[in-house]
């Protein structure tokens, strides 16, 4: 429909955006730039590829940055309506979508998609119109948008519509849910979510696993994929920065402060390390993790005083009580496994909640075993972080369903994320493997781990969509 086109050849669009401001007390406003995969992929093409990012605003700063006018080049942030986004990103995106393609809800009693529901998909479908609009805008004749993540699934479709000169690609970070699982939501919303992606060129998911439930739901409910390409990228850990950024002063700083905290065992020696890194996230299952680390002290009393669980588990979504609720219950079932099992110069568990990378990046560096136990996870990159820099090499134990385990699988140690036993008898089996396959293991995990980093995987869309 739009008769003027924008300047822009290759768009990205995320809820997110590369950096976030602040308004400091005395009025000016601060920026503050993140990072990550499509940071990283955006900065690979040169800024004079003509990219721009559209994104949300997310809060005061940011909406008082889109009044002023002031901004990032190569940067759009759409003020849309705080209630509407509200409703759009927590109401819908992580109440429903992500809890659906997690498989989290506890079904006797959620979810209920009620006229609550429908006024908050309402919003969803606001909040989607928005970028569809925003980038319809500003596309040139014949770009490449690349639109992220199940907070925009609408966007695709919306997008063709008024623009159907554009190569629309779609990348979903999470997983997706199967068939059975997926039909919880009203068929109307579950036709318009599909329909709404297969507006698209090209999607990609991280696994074939994903890809395929997707298409096992467009063949159960709408009758295909059509004409719209199905891609794989598993997006893989960035070597090059973990390495340099993981043996700077801080890092080296809390490596010791680490080591002083799991302290040594009655004869001088360090004790073992099970690290585990995680936000409070209801998928990462850190609560059974504890629950299986609460056996192993149970089922092999000679661990006692030999191990410390170094467990970081920052917070995430406090604004939604079922969050608040799991955080607490981290902390209860720490406090409880301390105070069973404790003794005056040993805390079997060390809980920190406050987030530091330097200090994740420490843990990394000095952990015996790494527990990586998501009831599903559409990647999970600590598990493909930890390998690259570990000092001394480290026993990966690795949910089955977790994305990563598609890449890591072989030569991690696998378990059930519901069973606690069996994760126990893998922490066992972790902290007991020899010292020279424990290392062959480590390096192997590595080179998978970092087959694909995340600008190349940034690149590998792009290219994949406009050709």
């Amino acid at each position: 429909m739009a008769s003027t086109h924008g300047a822009h050849q290759i768009l990205v669009a995320s809820n997110r955006g590369p950096v976030s401001y602040e308004v400091r007390e005395d009025g000016s406003l601060h920026a503050k730039r993140g990072g990550g995969g499509l940071v990283s992929g955006l900065s690979a093409i040169g800024p004079d590829a003509g990219a721009l990012w559209v994104c949300a605003a997310l809060g005061d700063g940011d909406r008082e940055a889109v009044r002023r006018g002031v901004g990032e080049d190569g940067v759009r942030m759409l003020d849309i309506d705080a209630e509407v986004h509200a409703d759009a990103y927590n109401g819908i995106a992580n109440s429903v979508l992500w809890f659906v393609h997690h498989m989290l809800y506890q079904t006797p009693l959620e979810p209920a998609f009620d006229a609550e529901f429908r006024r908050q998909w309402a919003s969803y479908e606001t909040y989607n119109r928005a970028f569809a609009e925003a980038l319809a805008d500003e596309a040139a004749s014949g770009a490449s948008v690349l639109v992220q993540d199940y907070h925009l699934t609408l966007v695709p479709g919306m997008l063709r519509e008024l623009r159907p000169d554009l190569r629309i690609g779609h990348f979903s970070h999470t997983p997706w849910a199967p068939v059975d699982y997926f039909r919880m939501l009203p068929d109307d919303i579950a036709e318009q979510v599909l329909r709404g992606m297969l507006g698209a060129d090209r999607l990609g998911f991280l696994t074939h696993r994903w890809a395929s439930a997707f298409t096992a739901c467009c063949d159960a409910l709408v009758g295909g994929v059509g004409d719209t390409r199905i891609g794989v990228h598993g997006l893989g850990a960035d070597a090059d920065f973990l390495r340099r950024r993981s043996h700077e002063a801080d890092v080296d700083e809390r490596m010791a402060a680490l080591r002083e905290q799991i302290g040594t065992t009655s004869d001088g020696a360090p004790r073992k390390a099970v690290v585990r890194v995680d936000r409070t996230e209801l998928s990462k299952n850190i609560v059974r993790g504890l629950l299986a680390y609460r056996q192993l002290l149970e089922d092999q009393p000679s661990w006692r005083e030999r191990v410390v669980h170094v467990a970081f588990a920052y917070p995430s979504r406090q604004d939604l009580a079922v969050y608040r609720d799991y955080t607490a219950e981290v902390q209860r079932v720490a406090d409880e496994i301390n105070s069973r099992y404790g003794t005056a110069d040993w805390t079997p568990v060390v809980l920190h909640v406050k987030d530091d990378f330097a200090r994740s990046l420490a843990a990394y560096r000095l952990a015996d075993v790494a527990l990586v136990n998501p009831i599903r996870d559409g990647m999970n990159l600590v598990a493909k972080e930890v390998p690259v820099v570990s000092d001394e090499g480290c026993v990966l134990v690795l949910s089955r369903e977790a994305g990563a385990h598609e890449e890591l699988g072989e030569d991690a140690v696998t378990v059930n994320p519901y069973d606690v036993i069996g994760t126990a008898r893998a922490l066992h089996e972790a902290l007991t493997m020899p010292v020279d396959e424990r290392v062959r293991r480590t390096k192997r995990l590595a080179a998978a781990a970092t087959a694909l980093p995340p600008a190349q995987w940034f690149l590998e869309q792009l290219h994949a969509l406009e050709a």
